[in-house]
């Protein structure tokens, strides 16, 4: 299996890197190497790698941002994503797709299952609702999986910003009222390995899919067990999110619905709060 990945050395990429290995020839390409602003730069890779499988973990993910910097956001979460669509379906290739909870208002009080109506708030959202979107219209095989509140030990992500605001800060000031389940990239990464060991019951059950960890808790509530993990005494307040002013607006409930991950592939992610410990092991 020749398995092309985008976004190579981000937080969920490099983690796939790793689990994907054992499952065959990995060619895992950065920024650098695979330019998604240039189209042409797309079509000239998959010529050059006939890839089986297109994993795309590259996007761009500035939320804030995204609001000035939107047709950015749009030609890398929608322009380039339908053209890998295209050369994907062009060679029959699979292609597996990350999108987000941020697809979503957040007005549900209950976790949100693949056939709610999406209505994303920024920029952000619609940017990746609209590459969802040119995928189906594709026609190409593929898996695209929505997850939420995304960390790593790589990458710009909620873990570092604490984990550095503790060490220079005189308390921190984290929202309380948006909630969701942060999702390790390493989670992720074997979730998609399992999926692909499985590649007959793959072809036949492509589509869309919720894919996060487990449990609910709020960013104050992940903000408390990071320094509880660290061991570190930094005063935590909880505020609204009117008292911390963002440029775009986040959805106040991001949980998602796992269950039909479950039911077709047995692929059920771990409690977000057993992936914390062995991700801040990974920090160096």
């Amino acid at each position: 299996m020749r398995i092309l990945l985008t976004g190579g050395k981000g937080q969920v990429g490099s983690a796939l890197e790793r689990a994907l290995a054992p499952l065959g020839k990995v060619i895992a390409l950065d920024r650098k190497s695979l330019d998604l602003l240039d189209l042409q730069s797309i079509k000239d890779t998959f010529a050059r790698v006939t890839p089986d499988v297109i994993i795309n973990a590259a996007a761009y993910t500035a939320v804030d941002r995204a609001e000035q910097e939107t047709d950015t956001a749009f030609r890398v979460n929608a322009r380039a994503v339908a053209e890998l669509a295209r050369e994907a379906n062009s060679m029959d290739a699979l292609l597996i797709h990350f999108s987000t909870d941020y697809v979503f208002d957040g007005e549900k009080p209950a976790p949100y299952v693949e056939t709610d109506a999406p209505n994303p708030l920024n920029a952000y959202g619609r940017s990746k609702l609209a590459g969802e979107r040119a995928i189906v219209a594709s026609g190409c095989r593929h898996f695209i999986f929505r997850t939420s509140w995304v960390y790593g030990p790589r990458g710009r992500n909620f873990l570092h910003a604490i984990l550095a605001a503790a060490k220079t800060k005189p308390e921190l000031r984290v929202v309380d009222d948006q909630h969701g389940a942060p999702t390790s990239s390493g989670a992720i990464a074997a979730a998609v390995a399992q999926l692909l060991a499985k590649p007959d019951l793959a072809r036949k059950a492509g589509g869309l899919y919720h894919l996060s960890a487990a449990g609910a808790t709020t960013w104050h509530g992940f903000a408390a067990a990071i320094l509880q993990e660290k061991g570190l005494q930094t005063p935590l307040l909880a505020i609204r999110s009117g008292e911390y002013p963002v440029a775009a607006k986040r959805p106040k409930n991001s949980l998602l619905d796992n269950s039909r991950i479950g039911a077709t592939f047995g692929i059920a992610l771990p409690d977000w709060r057993q992936g914390l410990p062995a991700v801040l092991a990974a920090i160096h």
